[in-house]
């Protein structure tokens, strides 16, 4: 079993990768099973790449809230299943850098201040809350974040079959991960740590469509 010691230090190496490295995806990017579809105009390609900005930072979020809450529980058990999240998550941050590169965008400035923020969240989930609080809480985001890529598939040009792609690929994995959490025996958060965590996440899509 990995000592207290051991386990800081891969959160650390897990850190310095998602910020400052290429994620490596373990499956096919969803994107190469498209068809090229439309070529885009210069507004079309400014909106993808704004909510694709988005995605990535959301899947940076992720990583970080994973990495968190599997150094802060003392379940190794429960610290396996997030580690499996998190590997699953790392397709999501990989297909949605690669969707920006091909944009001609670039991932939000600000990512370290949103890691940070999110492992903060992710460790006092852990620490604080217990198992089946930190997998309510795991419940909570993968749902929040469901509908939010749900309001991206309105939103994305139609001709944008590659990040529509990705996208669909994303939420569907999201889903799994709630019910999953669920089904290990995630509780309920309460009602005013629900909306703590919209407004948050206003907060972060909302400076992350632009910085």
């Amino acid at each position: 079993m990995p000592s207290p010691t051991d386990r800081l230090l891969t959160a650390i190496d897990g850190s310095l990768r998602t910020l400052f490295s290429p994620p490596q995806a373990s499956r096919p990017n969803p994107a190469l099973q498209t068809n090229p579809g439309t070529n885009l105009t210069e507004s079309e390609r400014r909106l993808s790449g704004a909510l694709m900005r988005v995605n990535h930072v959301g899947e940076v979020c992720a990583q970080a809230l994973y990495t968190a809450q599997a150094l802060g529980t003392p379940d190794a058990e429960l610290r396996r299943h997030l580690d499996a999240a998190a590997r699953e998550e790392t397709d999501h941050l990989a297909w949605t850098r690669e969707r920006l590169d091909e944009l001609g965008d670039r991932a939000s400035l600000l990512n370290p201040l949103w890691y940070a923020g999110a492992f903060g969240i992710g460790l006092l989930a852990g620490r604080l809350g217990g198992d089946r609080l930190s997998l309510g809480f795991v419940v909570e985001t993968e749902r929040q974040v469901e509908a939010h890529l749900a309001s991206h598939m309105d939103r994305l040009p139609s001709g944008d079959t590659a990040s529509r792609a990705i996208v669909a690929q994303m939420k569907e994995d999201e889903a799994r991960h709630a019910d999953d959490a669920l089904h290990r025996g995630g509780a309920p958060l309460p009602a005013p740590v629900r909306g703590l965590m919209r407004l948050a996440a206003r907060v972060m899509t909302t400076v992350a469509h632009r910085i």
